[in-house]
């Protein structure tokens, strides 16, 4: 089926573009990023703000991202100068999604951080941009038919990719190892994809970062705790990052997973993971701390989950999602293991849960 957007809205300056999914559902609207066709999986995002955050965001690597807010550009883009791990406007040195689909892009924007306009932005970038799209149907449609793959049309027809057949992490990981800040505990980051939020949450708390690519012996490293990052994908795909993880248990340094790190480190003591009908991805998210009884609103980005119930007997659910009952955390009951779905560093959104890393931090030797 054709969906034309109610507004009937045409823009004469703008390229046709369309939006075309596996099911057969054609979006029509107009160009205003990168006039180049492309094709990716399609996943919504329900933040109000913060689209230059997740736009750089690993996670989002291979995917076409929907925007469910309505008037998108409105406050521009900050300054995309040489990316300081201290630069708090993006979340990595790249656009990492393969193109954005909104409802009403705003030609003007004003707000005292901007640089340049999102299409602009986008364009320099040369990522693809749809608007004059019906993101309310289109949303609809994934929530009641699941992620799908799709194809953003512009110049030229392209074939569908389905970037869960591939290792992700390997393209979005860091190349070296690279040490930062100063402090007397060292804390390795295993980069799967890491947003430069966890990097800042970590040196803001007086530590040194090791931090290292997705592929690094973890053993053959000199450090008090490791955090598994976030990072893009089907964590199954991560086979020699399991291993590695699988190599380190048995120490008695402390481990902290956020996002795909949840994920791969149930992996590695050797529960289950499975893909979500359309994932968790936006910044209002509800989940419940079992062992307290407390409610947080988090931010997240994910589209497969851990399955509790295949949970070794020495592990314990720790938060769940309280719209869908998903997993949402867990905790080894020595406590000095412990991995989270959302993000504690979220940004931008509730930072609610930021005690986490001070929690990481206190089991430390």
């Amino acid at each position: 089926m054709v969906y034309k957007h109610k507004k009937n809205r045409e823009d004469k300056y703008r390229l046709k573009a369309k939006l075309v999914l596996e099911d057969g559902s054609v979006f029509e609207g107009n160009s205003f990023g990168y006039e180049k066709s492309t094709s990716g999986e399609v996943v919504f995002c329900t933040g109000m703000v913060g689209y230059p955050e997740s736009l750089t965001d690993p996670s989002y690597y291979g995917q076409i991202l929907v925007l469910t807010n309505p008037i998108i550009g409105n406050y521009g883009v900050p300054d995309f100068v040489d990316q300081d791990i201290q630069f708090k406007y993006f979340e990595s040195s790249n656009i990492q999604v393969r193109a954005l689909v909104i409802d009403d892009y705003s030609d003007y924007y004003s707000h005292y951080t901007a640089k340049e306009s999102l299409g602009n932005w986008l364009k320099s970038h040369k990522i693809p941009g749809i608007c004059n799209v019906d993101t309310r149907i289109l949303t609809t449609i994934l929530r009641e038919r699941g992620t799908m793959l799709g194809r953003l049309l512009i110049d030229e027809d392209v074939e569908f990719f389905d970037p869960n057949k591939y290792n992700l992490v390997k393209e979005v990981s860091c190349n070296e190892v690279k040490i930062m800040g100063k402090g007397k505990k060292r804390i390795a980051v295993l980069d799967l994809g890491c947003k430069n939020g966890i990097l800042r949450e970590l040196l803001k708390r007086g530590v040194e970062v090791l931090r290292l690519p997705w592929n690094a012996d973890i053993k053959n490293f000199d450090f008090d705790g490791i955090v598994i990052s976030n990072g893009p994908g089907d964590p199954k795909m991560c086979g020699d990052v399991i291993e590695n993880v699988k190599g380190i248990l048995n120490d008695s340094r402390p481990i902290m997973g956020i996002c795909l790190g949840h994920q791969i480190l149930a992996l590695s003591v050797g529960a289950d993971t499975y893909k979500m009908k359309y994932g968790h991805r936006g910044q209002n998210q509800p989940v419940v701390d079992l062992k307290e009884d407390k409610c947080y609103i988090t931010s997240q980005n994910h589209g497969f989950a851990v399955k509790d119930s295949t949970l070794p007997s020495d592990w314990i659910p720790w938060f769940s999602n309280l719209n869908d009952k998903t997993s949402e955390g867990m905790m080894h009951e020595s406590g000095k293991f412990f991995s989270v779905q959302f993000h504690p560093e979220a940004s931008p959104g509730p930072i609610d849960t930021s005690y986490l890393f001070d929690k990481f931090l206190a089991v430390l030797q």
